[in-house]
């Protein structure tokens, strides 16, 4: 069975740091990517980073890039998404996810996953205040 598990929000402080975790069963990072994406309230979806499969690239959306770093632990099925100089403008749900299309599925397709089989964690909130 195919799960996706995030951890690690809270309420932090502008300035502030947090890690993210997006816990996957059911398949394997080295055979398909993981983005994380987020949705602050009355906004649309934003995709914030990826992670290949095959090399294990990076990529990141153009504001988070130089703050935010993604990271994958294959032992332990983990993907990690490092916060840093957090902004209230950061604030929002934070979710992981990953298409599980065979063969296109262990692309990022920039910052994004493939659009195929999306699978979906349940989230996990940040805020950012003071």
């Amino acid at each position: 069975q195919v799960q996706l598990v995030e951890s690690g929000g809270g309420s932090v402080q502008p300035g502030g740091s947090l890690r993210l975790s997006c816990v996957t069963s059911g398949f394997t990072l080295d055979q398909y990517a993981v983005g994380w994406f987020r949705q602050a309230p009355g906004k649309e979806r934003e995709a914030v980073s990826c992670i290949s499969a095959i090399d294990g690239s990076t990529h990141y959306g153009d504001s988070v890039k130089g703050r935010f770093i993604i990271s994958r632990d294959n032992a332990k099925n983990t993907v990690y998404l490092q916060m840093n100089s957090l902004k209230p403008e950061d604030t929002a749900a934070y979710y992981c996810a990953s298409d599980l299309t065979y063969a296109s599925g262990k692309f990022c397709y920039g910052v994004q996953i493939g659009h195929g089989t999306r699978h979906w964690g349940k989230g996990t909130l940040v805020t950012v205040s003071s």
